[in-house]
């Protein structure tokens, strides 16, 4: 069964595929085992210092006592796993004891992952994120723990991570035009933490945005009486102006203008006039709307789904219309960076190359007029990107017959989209980093000199990607860190979710961290993916990263059977197998795997099939692993997707040699 744990109150458990039926956790002793597991975050305990932790002073029976509760809490918690089978969920390890909990089995986790998430997002999508990492509290954290030392720290730090969050709902609430709803709220706030400054603030705001300034006038007296009296402290800055404000009406407090200022109020009337001038069925009007899509789609979560949506939409209504000029324009206009190379919808991709294809066809059947090579070649390059992974020859080709006509027709923006595809069809074989690596390279230099950002911030993370593979961590982390300024200053939330994953992976590669640390990095660097609207990305990564892990640190593979695997299941499965010394079944699952895609884990999945094809002694694909992971002899396997590793290429490809002699 899957558990789940609640710490954001009294420590309780539940069964998560029973409704939430409650598990007995016994006594006060077992709940504060079960709590200071928690505390530690899936990292060992050891058992001296749970004894430490569980009395002032210990009784002569302390270690027993302790092997006592965490025997019970395991038959609480697992209760239909065999007589002497290894637990799964709470595990000895080593001095002492872990509980393995997933990330998002305990509320405390998923609050966290759910604060850190909707701060990446624009107000509408951040509010409704907020409203449900609330919504977990049911009273103080580890509520009976409140006097212990081992929880103080952990009490804090999320009570005031659920103060900031109380504000930042009500922030978002203002920013959407909702200020009624955040009066009562924050006053309930107030009310038991009264030193909070943008609490007051937000309060008045909303008062007054409500039509009520006699009263946030009166708020932010409050404040000031009890900011002096009770702390002699003055007001800060941020109150002292509002006050001013307030008193004077200005302008940008205005509910519209602050919904975004003056650039809100630049959106709305050019929309309005657009909307009356422009015809409903206007052929520009498509275009716009791609040109909407295109800058959406960068904006992560909500935004990358809609736009990827609606551009197939775009698509078929520029067909419909029978203009292949047109279509070709609406198909090449969604130029938008693409730096992994696993599709997010593989059915989507393939429709929007057809409808590429069939558009290139269009136009070369009729005269075309001027400039017709700069839309075959954002076609041709739209191609590439859309069949990245494949083994067929035609977005290879595709993408060199892009870079020809942007290079002869001198056209930065349609250079970089070329070297977009060119990047994505550079897989064919494995020991290819350098390669990329220069096309990053350009990319970068093309981009800084044109002020095309978002092929800027691509040129980062494509040589990000190359340097991690070649084992220069150094250079990878200047371009993390120019991703990430960019990102920051050109609001593109998508950058983060790289970085965090490239930081997990440097964490694990250069071995500073041991296997528990460089564990908690990845299922960290994991949050960033939720609602981060890149499934491609998302399904299976996890478990992936930790299988590779674990590989590359001698251990068998993670043998839990609920684990999603996502679309890395086939180079997974005979590992997993193995690890429940199931031979037989892993040499036939090894005999179904097929050859890992042409993308950023190509050498990486090699590496799993060719640890599992040493295992089982299948001598066939030990040689097609050597002879495919021969050229990239000189990298780390899989860092080179700048996410996870198996360590250097050249100790896999020794092993497989020494499995043939």
């Amino acid at each position: 069964m899957r558990v789940g744990f609640g710490v954001l109150g009294p420590v309780v458990a539940w069964d998560a595929d029973a409704d939430g039926r409650a598990i007995a956790l016994k006594g006060p002793r077992h709940r504060a085992v079960l709590a200071r597991l928690i505390v530690a975050r899936r990292r060992v305990v050891p058992v001296s210092r749970l004894i430490e932790d569980l009395w002032t002073e210990p009784p002569p029976g302390a270690v027993g006592a302790v092997r006592t509760f965490v025997a019970a809490l395991r038959r609480a918690l697992e209760p239909q796993r065999p007589p002497r089978a290894p637990a799964r969920l709470l595990v000895t390890e080593g001095p002492g004891y872990a509980l393995r909990a997933d990330p998002d089995a305990v509320d405390a986790w998923r609050f966290e992952q759910d604060v850190a998430a909707a701060a990446t997002l624009p107000p509408d999508g951040a509010l409704p994120r907020l409203e449900e990492a609330l919504s977990r509290w049911r009273g103080p954290a580890y509520a009976e723990f409140a006097d212990e030392g081992w929880a103080r720290g952990e009490r804090s730090r999320l009570a005031e991570l659920r103060l900031h969050a109380v504000e930042r709902q009500a922030e978002a609430r203002l920013a959407l035009g909702r200020a009624a709803e955040a009066v009562p709220d924050l006053e309930a706030h107030l009310a038991e933490h009264p030193w909070r400054e943008g609490a007051w603030r937000a309060l008045a705001l909303a008062l007054y945005r409500t039509g009520r300034q006699g009263d946030a006038l009166a708020v932010l007296r409050r404040a000031r009486t009890l900011l002096v009296e009770q702390l002699g402290l003055d007001p800060g800055p941020e109150l002292r102006r509002l006050e001013t404000d307030i008193l004077g009406q200005a302008p940008h407090l205005d509910p519209t203008a602050a919904r975004g200022g003056a650039a809100a109020q630049v959106w709305a009337d050019t929309t309005a006039a657009y909307d009356r001038t422009v015809a409903s069925g206007a052929r520009t009007r498509l275009e716009s709307t791609v040109a909407l899509l295109r800058d959406l789609s960068m904006t992560g979560g909500g935004g990358l789904l809609t736009a990827r949506h609606q551009r197939v939409a775009a698509v078929a209504a520029a067909e419909e219309l029978g203009d292949p000029e047109l279509t070709a324009r609406v198909i090449g206009a969604y130029d938008v960076p693409a730096s992994w190379t696993r599709l997010d919808d593989p059915e989507q991709a393939a429709s929007i190359v057809r409808a590429a294809e069939r558009t290139l066809a269009a136009l070369a059947a009729g005269s075309g007029p001027i400039g017709q090579d700069a839309i075959r070649a954002r076609l041709l390059a739209t191609i590439a990107v859309e069949s990245r992974g494949g083994r067929s020859e035609r977005g290879r080709q595709a993408a060199r017959q892009a870079e020809e006509i942007a290079r002869r027709l001198d056209d930065p923006g349609l250079l970089a989209f070329a070297l977009n595809g060119v990047f994505m069809q550079s897989f064919e074989r494995a020991g290819l980093a350098p390669r990329r690596d220069a096309t990053g390279a350009e990319l970068i230099a093309l981009a800084a000199r044109h002020g095309l950002v978002a092929f800027e911030v691509l040129g980062h993370l494509i040589r990000l990607q190359a340097r991690s593979a070649l084992g220069d961590f150094a250079a990878a982390d200047r371009h993390a860190a120019a991703a990430e300024r960019l990102g920051e200053r050109h609001e593109r939330p998508l950058v983060g979710v790289f970085t965090a994953w490239y930081r997990a992976l440097r964490l694990a590669a250069t071995g500073r961290a041991d296997e528990a640390e460089a564990e908690a990095a990845y299922r960290d660097a994991a949050a960033w993916l939720d609602g981060a609207g890149m499934p491609g990305l998302e399904r299976g990564l996890l478990p992936l990263a930790l299988l590779c892990l674990r590989v590359e640190r001698g251990r068998p593979a993670p043998a839990d059977a609920d684990l999603d695997w996502g679309p890395y299941e086939p180079w997974a499965r005979p590992l997993v197998l193995l690890a429940q010394d199931r031979h037989a079944e892993a040499a036939a699952a090894l005999r179904t795997v097929p050859e890992p895609p042409r993308d950023l884990l190509l050498e990486a999945l090699w590496c799993l099939t060719g640890r599992a094809a040493i295992a089982v002694g299948d001598r066939e694909t030990i040689a097609r692993a050597r002879t495919a992971l021969a050229p990239a002899a000189a990298e780390l396997a899989g860092a080179g997707s700048g996410l996870l590793t198996l360590g250097p290429v050249s100790r896999h490809l020794a092993d497989l040699t020494e499995s043939l002699r």
